[in-house]
């Protein structure tokens, strides 16, 4: 792994260092105290120009009510051979910008700055139509196929071995999908021969094609969405979770120590959520570890107050799923917990389709739904981020969907790429939001939202790191108008010390970043502020805060 954002700092992060008892800002600092009438609540309030804190919140923290630890392949992201996500994203051949083996050198960069624990890979919708053994052996001996989930050509010039290769530098574990759509039990069994066996006909094929040791892939996806009628060869949830039950028994045979995800419903707006994933259990639950769950939210309707308040429709699907399987645990007199998987979430302004992807224009790297992201939907994703926090005891894997320009992370072209928007939150929390998740109980004032109901204007997640000392709240004021004085109570935590804030702010919610510059990024505020029992903190309005405290 190369450094994180926010540790090595590469060059497309601008760093400010502050000092939070400016001028000015002393009376309000006394002012704080007063009221509070103790000398436990200390109050350092930054603020844009012109910002008045007029809208209080609270979060209750307590270093002995903790939601579980918070997993090793937790931040995950997603790389599918769809639209310009592969070629012409992470890969580009004959680029000056890429390195020998057609790799680019400045997605790559970037990509790590992500701190990625996991990637998936190879899709999503590709993976129901993909035969694996087509992106095997020499290069240039491989097919050229129509990929019919998205009407593309696919060139077979990055496959397993390529990507996992890559994949290791750039994060630290690969996901990989099985084929249940056109594909068999039969071919899942032989890709994880391929993958992971020390021996066998598949293994000396991959000695053959350059790699001797096993590549060692824990996490397996059970197909994708196999329940939509987009899908490659839908089943009905009986189909599949007979079908799965028995991939997932060849596969368990071949390596035991493999972990696997199973299909939810495609989406929890489905008609067939949750029995989909009831009778999918009620067949995997002793074979499966984890359901997956896939969740996308737009504003492309102009309303703000439902797609800033979209995080509690999220929170409740989770909510739903957890319910499903702690029912099939129960009919099962299963001893096992069953994990979420939400490998694929997001928020998603992208236009429609170019016209290059209307069907039946077969090309390499065709662009779709390719977002231009602006600072609030930074915000938005911050919320969704928070929701998974909040439910790590639960969820064990999360991949935003996905890295590069198809709703990416990253943005490339061929003369340069760039972070977007939601590179900035994602990261913050990658580097930040680790060790234990803790229960944050939370007061705040609400955003009505006719679509989703009340929300509450300030959200937060919080997380201790033992190793680290470090206790880091994640907070989120999703007013647009009002800055909010948020006081975060800390209990059993002993004397810590506030040492920095990291900030994502715009006074322009609509800025984007793009290749002629980054308006939209993160600034740090250096801090040496002693608290004890609670501190108090005023959040501008849309605006993530990353506060992070350390023993002493």
């Amino acid at each position: 792994m190369g450094g994180s954002a926010f540790g090595a700092l590469p060059p497309f992060f601008i760093f400010i260092e502050e000092t939070i008892f400016a001028q000015g800002l002393t009376s309000a600092f006394r002012r704080v105290t007063i009221v509070k009438n103790t000398e436990r609540a200390t109050a350092f309030p930054v603020q844009k120009k012109g910002a008045i804190a007029s809208m209080q919140a609270k979060i209750y923290l307590d270093a002995v009510r903790r939601k579980g630890k918070i997993s090793d392949v937790f931040y995950g992201s997603f790389v599918e051979h769809m639209g310009r996500c592969v070629y012409g994203g992470v890969y580009e051949e004959g680029s000056p910008l890429s390195d020998e083996k057609g790799w680019r050198r400045d997605v790559e960069e970037k990509v790590r700055g992500l701190n990625l624990d996991i990637v998936r890979y190879p899709g999503g919708n590709f993976v129901s139509g993909y035969d694996w053994k087509d992106g095997i052996g020499p290069k240039d001996l491989r097919p050229q196929k129509l990929d019919l989930a998205w009407m593309q050509l696919e060139p077979n010039r990055v496959g397993v071995l390529e990507f996992c290769d890559w994949a290791r530098r750039s994060a630290r574990q690969v996901m990989m999908a099985v084929n249940l759509g056109t594909g068999t039990a039969k071919d899942a069994q032989e890709l994880v021969e391929y993958c992971n066996a020390e021996r066998g006909y598949w293994a000396e094929k991959r000695a053959e094609h350059g790699r001797r040791d096993p590549l060692g892939i824990r996490y397996w996806c059970l197909g994708n969405e196999m329940d939509g009628d987009w899908q490659i060869c839908t089943h009905t949830a009986e189909e599949y979770g007979r079908k799965a039950q028995e991939a997932a028994k060849l596969m368990k045979w071949v390596d035991p120590d493999i972990r696997l995800v199973a299909c939810g419903s495609s989406a929890p707006t489905m008609a067939s959520f949750p029995r989909w994933d009831r009778v999918v259990l009620e067949h995997v639950y002793e074979q499966a570890d984890c359901i997956s769950m896939h969740r996308y939210y737009n504003h492309n309707d102009g309303n703000l107050d439902d797609y800033l308040s979209a995080f509690v429709d999220f929170g409740a699907a989770i909510d739903s799923v957890i319910s499903v399987c702690d029912y099939v645990k129960a009919y099962k007199r299963s001893k096992k917990t069953m994990k979420i998987s939400f490998d694929e979430w997001n928020v998603s302004n992208a236009a429609d389709p170019s016209p290059e992807n209307e069907r039946g224009k077969w090309i390499v790297g065709a662009r779709r739904s390719e977002a231009k992201y602006d600072f609030l939907d930074g915000i938005a994703l911050a919320q969704l981020l928070s929701v998974l926090v909040n439910h790590a005891d639960r969820v064990e894997i999360t991949c935003q969907a996905q890295l590069v320009n198809v709703l990416g992370l990253i943005f490339a072209e061929k003369e340069g790429s760039f972070c977007q928007s939601i590179y900035y939150p994602f990261a913050l929390a990658s580097q930040y939001l680790r060790g234990e998740a803790l229960d944050v109980l939370a007061e705040s004032p609400v955003r009505r939202s006719e679509k989703y109901g009340e929300a509450p204007l300030v959200q937060c997640a919080a997380a201790y790191d033992g190793e680290e000392e470090r206790l880091c709240v994640y907070a989120i004021n999703a007013s647009l108008e009002e800055a909010a004085e948020l006081e975060i109570s800390l209990a059993h935590f002993g004397k810590l010390r506030l040492n920095k804030i990291y900030s994502y702010e715009s006074d322009d919610v609509s800025a984007r970043n793009g290749l002629s510059g980054s308006p939209v990024d993160v600034r740090a505020i250096a801090q040496n502020i002693q608290v004890s029992e609670s501190c108090s903190v005023q959040i501008p309005p849309h605006t993530l805060r990353v506060y992070l405290f350390e023993k002493g």
